[in-house]
């Protein structure tokens, strides 16, 4: 699935059609959203939220069976090379469980907790991608998370039984010509007799899981309503069968990596689907997509976390392994900085993953910009863990499994590995979609102060009332941004090197805070075109919260075994590199080539630089 489609860049009317199918209101606090606003919250992340020990030990068990399994029957490098996942491997998965792993005990599923769910997904992720995207889809996007979360109690006894099962499902919402922009979505679901059945007509792309599938979400239009004057499109989701006369998979994809995965197009040739196969109700789809999304993204930080701790495993041993030049490459600067990055990164990544989704099992906590933020920062670092995991072997990382097995060497995966792992940045939500997602999210609070104000529909009354208000709030928040005390001995509990870089993440909040403020303020409606300038302002958020998820993991570790200080080792040595980043960003906001680089594109384009070409095929 493509979640270009969910974030409305483009028109006007997408971003219209887009923004009323947004979370309009935060009904429980968030630990990023206020990182933006200049606040650390250390009551939502301190202390870290440990695992209920019943909870660790039912996931314990699981994982335990499923490592078995996925030793003796699941072959990844098969699955690359025949492009297929055995029939008899899917049914053994499905008889451990693993198609019902989020779907509640109620319903013939495991009901595991989300933290116990990304522990199952980091162990696959470190095994085969196929496999992972196979049941990731099926349960993250497919149709068990939007029926656990909207469907009638109808709908859940019909459907989600089957579910946990075994029967697949997909998510269909991405179009060959519609990508960014919904509101120029083609697929239409047309009322008949009465508005008892819907008459489906379209083509649905990239359907991850679509080609065997049993049971497809299908994102359609249905007729538009008027609002406060004005057509608004609406976007209905449909639980589709694929017994339904005129549902037809026409194309399997095939992609570079994850060669196992199904994911193809799905056409509707007038598929007749009942009224109560509507899920939460008419013009509620793209909010259902949104809100999936959000629950269910965390599943691929998971999997990238899984990935990089292999990367990790094959890069010590191989660095300990490799003499040169009279001992281990490990012992060499170059490849030793590699590898201690490394380790620091995907400690930092694993808090990330187990922070969020500790934060999802409380239910008490808003995690889109969470969920956004470990997509976002996990996917961007394990995709540079494993390049330098195909640099740290050389020649032999470039090699095939199979071609290193013919030679008689230890067949390390990375050149495999590296194929599976390149889509992660760019499925559900590409990285630089996800920047603009959560910059607008994170200016959330700046935008409800002052949409009324920046609306050319409201009266001068109505404008008046929103600037007293806004004036009102800004006089007491903006000083607050610049008067605060982030220094020692504030967090001198976390010990001196955690409590340290806890101080920075502080004060560069609210650094982070002031300029976005004055970012919104200078271009206002225009902010949205800057996408360099948010694009570096969320990745300072997103290295912000990585640190403090890394400290207060390390200091939990530290605080049940106090004589093991590898821990905080690992959270200093990566809130030191993250330091050099954000004070990186933080200056290319002011000093940077952004409309340089931008007119010369525009040249290329233009063919104003075709003469660079010359000399090519």
């Amino acid at each position: 699935m493509d979640t270009h489609a969910v974030l409305g860049k483009g028109s006007p009317e997408a971003l219209e059609v887009t923004e009323a199918a947004r979370e309009s209101e935060w009904r429980y606090p968030s630990l990023v959203a206020d990182l933006f606003m200049g606040r650390l919250r250390r009551d939502l992340l301190l202390p870290f939220p440990e695992q209920d020990e019943a909870d660790r030990r039912e996931g314990d068990q699981f994982l335990a069976r499923l490592a078995t399994f996925l030793k003796e029957h699941i072959d990844p490098e098969e699955i690359d090379r025949t492009g297929e996942i055995p029939a008899q491997a899917i049914q053994g998965l499905a008889s451990l469980g693993c198609f019902g792993m989020k779907i509640p005990k109620a319903y013939g599923g495991l009901g595991l907790s989300h933290t116990n769910y990304s522990r199952v997904i980091a162990l696959l992720g470190s095994h085969c991608g196929s496999t992972t995207v196979w049941l990731s889809a099926h349960q993250s996007i497919g149709a068990p998370q939007p029926l656990m979360l909207f469907g009638t109690d109808e709908q859940k006894q019909r459907y989600l039984p089957k579910l946990a099962q075994g029967t697949v499902s997909a998510f269909a919402l991405t179009e060959p010509e519609v990508g960014s922009d919904p509101a120029n979505m083609t697929t239409t679901a047309t009322p008949v007799e009465g508005g008892e059945f819907y008459v489906l007509n379209g083509e649905k792309l990239w359907c991850t899981n679509g080609p065997v599938a049993e049971v497809v979400v299908v994102m359609a239009r249905t007729p538009s309503v008027t609002v406060g004057g004005r057509e608004r499109k609406q976007i209905t989701a449909f639980i589709v069968e694929r017994s339904m006369p005129g549902f037809e998979v026409s194309h399997r994809c095939s992609f570079m990596g994850l060669k196992g995965i199904q994911n193809g197009v799905l056409k509707f040739h007038n598929v007749r689907v009942p009224k109560s196969n509507i899920i939460w109700g008419l013009g509620m789809g793209l909010k259902l997509a949104l809100v999936t999304l959000n629950a269910g993204r965390i599943a691929i930080p998971a999997g990238s976390v899984g990935g990089s701790k292999r990367c990790l495993q094959i890069s010590r041993r191989w660095a300990k392994e490799r003499k040169q030049w009279g001992g281990p490459i490990g012992k060499h600067e170059a490849v030793a900085a590699k590898i201690g990055e490394m380790a620091a990164t995907t400690f930092a990544m694993e808090a990330m993953v187990e922070l969020t989704a500790a934060l999802v099992d409380r239910k008490t906590i808003d995690i889109r910009l969470e969920a956004a933020l470990a997509k976002l920062f996990c996917t961007e670092a394990s995709w540079r863990i494993i390049d330098d995991t195909i640099q740290i072997r050389g020649g032999r990382g470039y090699e095939t499994y199979h071609s290193l097995q013919a030679r008689g060497e230890t067949p390390y995966p990375v050149e495999r590995m590296m194929r599976d792992a390149r889509i992660n940045r760019i499925i559900e939500g590409t990285s630089e979609i996800m920047r603009l997602f959560i910059a607008r999210e994170a200016l959330d609070a700046h935008m409800r102060l002052v949409s009324r104000l920046l609306d050319p529909h409201q009266p001068v009354a109505a404008k008046m009332s929103a600037a007293l208000g806004a004036l009102g709030h800004y006089a007491l928040w903006y000083p607050k941004q610049w008067l605060f005390w982030g220094w020692w001995p504030k967090h001198a509990d976390l010990g001196p090197k955690l409590g340290s870089h806890l101080r920075f993440v502080e004060r560069t909040s609210h650094r982070l805070a002031r300029t976005l403020f004055h970012s919104a303020a200078r271009y206002q409606t225009k902010l949205a075109y800057r996408q360099q300038l948010l694009g570096r302002l969320v990745d300072v958020g997103a290295e912000l919260f990585a640190m403090v998820a890394a400290c207060a993991k390390a200091h939990a570790m530290i605080r049940l075994q106090p004589s093991e200080q590898s821990p905080v080792e690992l959270a200093d040595l990566f809130c030191r590199l993250a330091r050099r980043r954000v004070t990186m960003l933080m200056k290319s906001v002011s000093s940077n080539e952004d409309r340089k680089t931008y007119r010369m594109a525009q040249d290329a384009m233009a063919g104003r630089l075709e003469w660079l070409e010359e000399g090519i095929l």
